[in-house]
């Protein structure tokens, strides 16, 4: 490991705890899947792949801060439903792909990152959905194999906020992480009323425990966003989302990329478990696949 580069990961130890956590859930999950390391210049890559094998589009999914295809499996569930699905795993980020992260630029380096990936899969006229730190990731990339962007509460068109009692519920959990903490941290992320899942508490206590935290991601360049203009995006967010609540990102998304605000109702920042089936309906209808017959 370079100097200029940093793992994801406190110890090997730690590394190997989380990346046997991810391979359990993966292990468990009674959909049918494959998987398969990817080797890229920027370190290896994990990929889940799902789904029907041709369809329309196929559907690639990037995922937030300190999450991978192991944190999103009933959202991976509903996709691929209708659509071939792939999850990558992003380098540097708690998971099953390689551990390093580049120190600075860190958009840029996963903007050619996901270029390497859809280049190398031969994906073409791919729809890709980035959920936080993925969808600043999907609008950095300019990979023509892209032919829309799914956009869910994403980084890059504006800053993440993050309010007092949020910032409170970090770092209790950062400096105590237990099944507690990381629980009272976990509904911060949801909208008011809503259970924390067993699992993803779980999974914030071991990565409290055994990984290095990052930044949110900043605002892109606005000449680079308006280049994005050219090619369809959705962009929704939830309704109590507290890191992109909708009156912050709805100027950023008209702005910046010419499109309205979808709002989802009864949602916080992770719509991606709250309403997993909402989410896939709008990778569809980007997709231009017919609604479900009810």
């Amino acid at each position: 490991m370079s100097a200029d580069t940093e793992s994801a990961y406190r110890t090997p130890r730690g590394q190997q705890i989380v990346r046997d956590w991810c391979t359990r859930r993966l292990d468990r999950w009674p959909v049918s899947h494959r998987r398969r390391d990817l080797h890229t210049t920027h370190g290896h890559t994990h990929l889940l792949t799902a789904g029907p094998a041709t369809g329309p589009r196929t559907v690639v999914m990037i995922p937030g801060t300190s999450a991978n295809a192991a944190t999103y499996l009933p959202l991976a569930e509903a996709l691929a439903a209708h659509l071939p699905t792939v999850i990558a795993d992003l380098p540097g980020q708690p998971g099953l792909s390689a551990p390093e992260r580049p120190r600075a630029d860190r958009l840029t380096w996963y903007g050619h990152w996901l270029s390497e990936v859809l280049e190398a899969t031969g994906i073409d006229r791919a729809i890709v959905l980035g959920h936080s730190l993925g969808g600043a990731i999907a609008l950095a990339c300019d990979s023509p194999r892209i032919a829309g962007r799914v956009l869910i509460a994403p980084g890059g068109l504006t800053r993440l906020r993050l309010g007092v009692a949020t910032l409170a519920a970090t770092l209790a959990w950062m400096a105590r992480p237990t099944p507690r903490t990381s629980a009272a941290l976990v509904r911060r992320f949801l909208a008011p009323g809503h259970t924390p899942p067993p699992d993803l508490a779980e999974w914030y206590t071991l990565i409290a425990r055994h990984c290095r935290t990052t930044l949110a991601p900043p605002a892109l360049p606005a000449p680079l966003l308006a280049r994005r203009r050219l090619v369809p995006a959705l962009v929704a967010t939830g309704e109590h989302d507290t890191f992109l609540p909708p009156r912050r990102l709805s100027p950023a998304a008209e702005a910046l990329l010419n499109t309205g605000l979808r709002v989802i109702p009864d949602a916080g920042h992770l719509v991606t478990d709250e309403h997993p089936e909402t989410v896939a309906a709008l990778v569809n209808e980007l997709a231009g696949l017919p609604d479900p017959a009810p």
